[in-house]
C-alpha cells in the first residue's frame, strides 16, 4: 500500500502544490458547484446528493477521456470540439432563462403555488443528476483543464503515469464531493430561509440565472 499512501511513489511531483491548487480551483465558482447549491435550497439534501453524483460521473468521463487521448482527438478535430462547445453553452444559456423565469415568478408570488399543486417547475424538466452530468460533458475545455494541470505535476520519467494520473483524479474527486456536501448543507439552511422569504428566493434565482447566462458567453470566448 505504499504505492497509495506516498504520492511521490506514483510519480507525483510537488504534491502540496497541487493539493492547494485543487483546492483553489474547485472553491472558484462555476456552473457546477452553482447548480448543486441552487438544486439543494430548492428541492433539498437528496435532490443536492442526487447533482453531486451526477457531476461525480461527468467529471470521471472527462478524466478517463483525457486518459484515452480525447484531448489530441479534440485539437485535430476542430469542429468536434466547436459542437461541443455550442452545445454547452446554449444549454448553460437554456438553464439561465430557466433561473431567471422561475425567479420572475416567485417574486410575483405565483412560484409557491405552483410547486404547491405540483405545477410545471422549470427545475423539474429534468432529474438533477442528468442535469448536472449534462453540464459536466458540455464543458470541452475542462478536459484541456485536466490535460494542462495534471501534466504539471507528473513525473516525465516515471514508468506508468496511468498510476499517477489515477491518483491525481482520485485526490481531485475527494476535494469536490467534500465541498459539494458542503454547499448541499448550505442549501438546506437556504432552503427553509428561502420559503420563508421568497422574495430573496427569486433574487437568487435572477442572479443565478445571469450567472449561467454569462458562462455561457465565456464559453464561448
Amino acid at each position: 500500500m505504499d504505492w497509495f499512501i506516498s504520492p511521490s511513489n506514483v510519480g507525483i511531483v510537488d504534491f502540496p502544490a497541487y493539493l492547494v491548487g485543487v483546492i483553489f480551483t474547485i472553491l472558484f465558482p462555476g456552473p457546477n458547484s452553482l447548480y448543486v447549491l441552487t438544486i439543494a435550497s430548492l428541492k433539498g439534501w437528496r435532490a443536492g446528493v442526487w447533482a453531486s453524483l451526477g457531476i461525480f460521473v461527468g467529471d470521471a468521463i472527462l478524466m478517463i477521456g483525457v486518459a484515452l487521448g480525447a484531448a489530441t482527438l479534440l485539437n485535430s478535430s476542430p469542429s468536434i470540439f466547436n459542437l461541443i462547445r455550442m452545445l454547452g453553452a446554449a444549454y448553460l444559456a437554456w438553464m439561465g432563462y430557466g433561473f431567471i423565469r422561475d425567479g420572475m415568478k416567485r417574486w410575483r408570488g405565483t412560484q409557491a403555488a405552483t410547486a404547491a399543486d405540483g405545477g410545471v417547475n422549470y427545475l423539474d424538466a429534468l432529474h438533477p443528476s442528468i442535469a448536472a452530468l449534462t453540464l459536466s460533458l458540455t464543458n470541452p475545455k475542462a478536459i484541456f483543464f485536466f490535460v494542462s494541470f495534471f501534466v504539471q505535476f507528473i513525473q516525465p520519467e516515471y514508468a506508468h503515469p496511468a498510476h499517477t494520473f489515477l491518483y491525481l483524479a482520485f485526490v481531485l474527486q475527494v476535494v469536490s464531493m467534500t465541498y459539494l456536501t458542503g454547499l448541499i448543507f448550505a442549501g438546506q439552511f437556504f432552503l427553509s430561509f428561502f420559503r420563508k422569504h421568497p422574495h430573496y428566493a427569486a433574487v437568487l434565482w435572477f442572479v443565478v440565472g445571469a450567472l449561467l447566462i454569462g458562462f455561457a458567453g465565456k464559453m464561448l470566448l
